[in-house]
């Protein structure tokens, strides 16, 4: 079973971290009043919707719809439920990391409440994305359209972030080599991964499919992440983000619901390092100055650099400029300027010889790379 923290016992806590990978039992705002500063990578929110149900609602054949009427989602007002947004969301903006982002899924019932809730407390909105569901439920009543999608509201903890998680290549690559979009097709939770009690009936009516969180969490975090869900229920980001290998914390106060998502994570296995690597593009890499390569030995002042066909060439520096012609700079700026060039990409421009045979700088920057990626 997963650990489950009452949320006393987590106020008392000395030891950094042990409220990782728990499901703290009890109110959203003040079990993250309980965490530390800054100290999750990504949040997802599934609050209530504030459905504003006017009684039961009946299939054409009279039979009653299991709908979302719980006391949880029953507020008294509008501005009841603005006061309860604004708590919640800046209780997660305190414990959310400077570089960290938040997810908040809604229908149209509340997710434009949210929205400008977000913007009125300095969040950054990056993206609304739009869950269009395959397999949606029916308007009965045949007085509006369907209800076919949700919206989720992406966005980072304030305007100034910029080096916030998103795996761009990886996503980008998943999709057939086609920018990811943001309108994601995914059926509703049903069948086999919909958790039910004894009595055959759902143990949660709005549990999320575990499709749409795989794609929230390996678009915007890393391994070994944190993530936290301040309105946990059945548990699926635990469960995605466990068998992605990242790590969680889920907020709940229902005791049924946390019964069922503690045995549901507990048989949750996780993948291994090499299905969890992350694909980067170069914007990723960590940046090597030409200078570095000097450093390290791997290059020397005095040495030729040539280009690939041995048309021009010149001669490293001490201070890691090049210099040919009574010229000198960098090696984008003379690799620029003896071709005639307004611009040149100075580590695939310029060569050095080895075994007789000539090979791109860049592979040693590639070199100091592998390195760097070595020590994490």
């Amino acid at each position: 079973m997963a650990a489950v923290l009452p949320l006393a016992d987590l106020r008392q806590q000395d030891r950094p971290g042990t409220w990782l990978n728990t499901i703290i039992k009890g109110d959203c705002v003040a079990a993250l009043e309980a965490l530390p500063d800054h100290s999750v990578d990504a949040i997802f929110a599934d609050p209530p919707y504030n459905l504003q149900l006017g009684g039961a609602l009946h299939r054409p054949d009279q039979s009653l719809v299991d709908a979302v009427d719980d006391d949880w989602d029953q507020f008294a007002s509008f501005q009841a439920y603005d006061a309860f947004t604004r708590a919640w969301l800046l209780a997660c903006r305190r414990v959310l990391k400077p570089n960290g982002t938040i997810w908040v899924i809604g229908s149209y019932h509340n997710i434009f409440r949210v929205g400008a809730m977000l913007q009125d407390l300095n969040f950054w909105l990056l993206n609304d994305i739009v869950w269009r569901k395959t397999n949606p439920m029916p308007n009965f009543k045949g007085r509006r359209f369907q209800n076919a999608h949700e919206t989720m509201i992406w966005a980072s903890r304030d305007p100034k972030a910029k080096s916030y998680t998103f795996n761009y290549d990886a996503l980008k690559a998943s999709n057939d080599d086609v920018q990811m979009r943001s309108d994601w097709l995914f059926p509703i939770c049903s069948g086999g991964e919909r958790l039910k009690g004894v009595n055959g009936k759902k143990v949660h009516p709005t549990q999320k499919p575990e499709a749409l969180l795989a794609r929230v969490i390996m678009a915007s975090t890393k391994p070994g992440d944190v993530i936290l869900d301040p309105f946990f229920g059945t548990g699926t980001t635990g469960a995605v983000a466990k068998r992605l290998g990242r790590n969680f914390v889920g907020i709940e106060r229902e005791q049924d619901y946390i019964e069922a998502a503690s045995a549901r994570i507990a048989t949750v296995e996780p993948l291994g390092k090499a299905e969890l690597t992350v694909m980067t593009g170069k914007k990723a890499e960590p940046r090597v100055a030409f200078n570095t390569l000097l450093e390290s030995g791997l290059v020397k002042p005095g040495q030729v650099l040539t280009d690939a066909k041995r048309r021009w060439s010149a001669i490293i520096r001490a201070d890691g400029t090049l210099a040919a012609g009574g010229e000198a700079g960098s090696i984008h700026r003379l690799g620029a300027k003896v071709q005639g060039l307004d611009a040149c990409n100075g580590w695939t421009f310029w060569h050095y010889e080895e075994a007789s045979a000539l090979r791109p700088i860049d592979e040693l920057r590639s070199v100091i790379r592998n390195g760097l990626a070595n020590l994490d």
